[in-house]
């Protein structure tokens, strides 16, 4: 098992930059890191740095005087010609060394660095991957990812959110690339920890895939995943596949997460019950005319549906509504 991680890295610094160059989606974000590239100098970053560390020293000894607390001290420049944001940064030092070497399969956990930009990332992400299996040169092996986990704080109401956005964009990467697979973890994130501490069932839902994929071992292995929409007056019934043992709920019994919006694209609330194995009805007496459903979309989602093997829905919309991070490049 070769561990060849670097955290809070960006998708692109993972990519060839000739194959980056070659993509036009990706040419506004390498004209600015080619604008960085030709501006950028550490000496003078340190310097200004060197001056507010001085100036942090003076503020310290006032605020002792005067028997306050101390203020926070500023951060060390980072140098981004150096980092792991930089396109190709990370393949060429990190990647590069271990191509040629036989490989089994992959497993991913990255794209915080990346939300803001997630309908790039519905590009970026299978890019990548195609270039992996380009440059190894040995099919398409097994790549399998963690989706987003939970966190942040939770909002009682529906709101737009871009860590919403990007785990849609790792979802779709499933259709867009064979061999290909997503361990979703929404409940065992933690709101103020982006590196949540539970490892052990993030591995093991990552291990269910392969077993199933790639080890002939019969186990239920994927999240259950949106389908279908059929509305029926002011109700929606929503069809899921991949349901294992059915669809069931971990805490209450009523299964929550859900919102649900008219044509005017303003989502409230929706009120939801199981009703068959593969199906949730959804609907609010505020909505008499539904176009969409939405379940779980947020940073931190209160939602609890669940397969009864324990493997959390998969977060989806049911919409193609445009989102926050639309243009952002």
């Amino acid at each position: 098992l070769i561990d060849n991680a670097w955290g809070g890295s960006s998708a692109e610094a993972w990519v060839n930059r000739k194959r980056l160059e070659d993509e036009p989606a990706f040419k506004e974000m390498l004209e600015k890191w080619k604008q960085t590239e030709a501006t950028y100098n550490h000496d003078q970053a340190l310097a200004a740095y060197k001056k507010r560390m001085d100036q942090w020293k003076e503020s310290v000894k006032k605020a002792k005087a005067a028997g306050k607390a101390a203020p926070q001290a500023p951060r060390a420049p980072r140098n981004p010609l150096t980092g792991n944001h930089r396109p190709s940064n990370i393949y060429n030092g990190v990647l590069y060394p271990t191509i040629g070497y036989g490989i089994k399969g992959v497993i991913w956990y990255q794209g915080e660095s990346n939300a803001n930009r997630a309908y790039q990332y519905r590009k970026l992400f299978p890019y990548m991957i195609q270039n992996w299996r380009d440059e190894w040169k040995q099919g398409d092996f097994p790549f399998y990812w963690v989706q987003l986990a939970d966190f942040r704080s939770e909002k009682p109401e529906p709101a737009d959110s871009d860590w919403a956005e990007l785990r849609e964009a790792q979802t779709m990467t499933m259709d867009a690339l064979p061999n290909t697979g997503e361990a979703v973890i929404l409940n065992l994130g933690e709101a103020s920890d982006i590196h949540p501490k539970n490892k052990q069932d993030v591995a093991m839902r990552l291990a269910r895939w392969a077993l199933a994929k790639d080890y002939g071992v019969k186990v239920v292995h994927q999240s259950p995943r949106y389908k279908s929409m059929e509305v029926k007056g002011n109700k929606v019934i929503l069809t899921f596949d991949h349901v294992g043992g059915g669809l069931d709920t971990f805490d209450v019994t009523t299964p929550i997460g859900f919102t649900i919006a008219g044509e005017d694209k303003k989502f409230v609330k929706a009120n939801a019950k199981i009703v068959g194995s593969d199906k949730i009805e959804v609907w609010s007496d505020a909505v008499m005319k539904p176009a969409a459903v939405r379940y779980a979309w947020a940073d931190n989602p209160i939602c609890n549906v669940q397969n009864k093997e324990g493997l959390p829905v998969t977060p989806f919309r049911t919409d193609d509504w445009p989102g926050v991070t639309i243009n952002n490049q």
